[in-house]
């Protein structure tokens, strides 16, 4: 089994910056992508960001240029650096990982999600 952990959510006001980390942790035999997407009440959980195994990202059109994602493969973690917040940057916030626990079989895990609120 595989668990992600994440952290780094919180409170901040508009314009300020806020880090989200996402540990890998169980039977992990390779990571193929991890990424961050959000959800609002009633809405599809979309993508945010994501980083694959030999480093290239993907940003939703909304974040680029403001949120940067990064990976420590030897640490099986990944983050999400977010700077000049907007009020509908408002979401919990999920780590995902594409992960192989076996030589064949791979899977896509979540985290538990972390709330992350932009407000004045």
């Amino acid at each position: 089994q595989v668990q992600l952990v994440e952290s780094g959510g919180g409170l901040v006001q508009p314009g300020g910056s806020l880090r989200l980390s996402c540990a890998a942790s169980g039977s992990i035999f390779r990571i193929i992508a991890m990424g961050w997407y959000r959800q609002s009440p009633g809405k599809q959980r979309e993508l945010v960001a994501t980083v694959n195994a030999g480093g290239a990202t993907n940003y939703a059109d909304s974040v680029k240029g403001r949120f940067t994602i990064s990976r420590d493969n030897a640490k099986n973690t990944v983050y999400l650096q977010m700077n000049s917040l907007k009020p509908e940057d408002t979401d919990v916030y999920y780590c995902n990982g594409r992960i192989y626990s076996s030589v064949t079989t791979w899977n896509d895990f979540w985290g538990q999600g972390t709330q992350v609120t932009v407000s004045s």
